[in-house]
């Protein structure tokens, strides 16, 4: 009975931390754009093209 005097208490406020964290991150913004990240991934934005070989470059 002590133990669950203990846990109980600790189980919702942990709950509670859990459930203030994600409403931070809901308010900060990282749910916005989940599909992004996934297709930044398939698209290369440098388009940078290499330097031309010469011939005298020995």
């Amino acid at each position: 009975m002590n133990a669950l005097a203990l846990l109980v208490p600790l189980a919702l406020g942990l709950g509670l931390l859990a459930l203030l964290f994600f409403a931070w991150t809901l308010r900060d913004g990282q749910y916005e754009d989940p599909d992004g990240a996934a297709a930044r991934i398939l698209f290369d934005d440098n388009q940078e093209t290499p330097p031309c070989p010469t011939s005298d470059s020995r």
